[in-house]
């Protein structure tokens, strides 16, 4: 079972325009564009529980209706609850500059799992019937 931790998504753009996040875990290499990232939708603009090591990609328009400017962003969920950025795009292109670097990100999990946080000594803050509990709620 994946290690999951509680993140913040960001919300690009304009709340009042389109804008989505996704856990991204495949690339389609033969689509240039947003179709090509393939996942699990998150809501954007607050916590979220995802994987730990997994690749999260924010998507939001800002301007007119008529004329929207689109952003995006990859980032990479850590274990401690942060997003380190790995790359941003704008522009029509957005999907197209973003894909060979998420391909990246994603072949970088298989070579080299992400796993859970080690033991830290914050744990004995926990009783041990709490951490019990945690793992029969995990099925450890």
């Amino acid at each position: 079972m994946e290690a999951l931790v509680a993140v913040e998504v960001p919300l690009v753009g304009d709340a009042r325009h389109k804008n989505w996040a996704k856990i991204i875990d495949n690339v389609d290499e033969s689509k240039s564009s947003g179709w090509a990232f393939e996942g699990e939708f998150i809501a954007a603009g607050g916590i979220q529980d995802v994987p730990v090591g997994s690749v999260v990609m924010v998507y939001g328009e800002k301007g007119s209706r008529a004329n929207p400017q689109i952003e995006a962003q990859v980032f990479v969920a850590n274990g401690d609850g942060t997003l380190t950025p790995e790359q941003a795009a704008s522009g029509r292109a957005w999907a197209r500059t973003l894909r060979d670097r998420v391909s990246e990100l994603l072949q970088r999990q298989i070579e080299q799992p992400m796993t859970g946080l080690a033991w830290d000594v914050d744990l004995m803050r926990y009783s041990d019937d709490a951490i019990i509990e945690e793992m029969r709620r995990r099925k450890l």
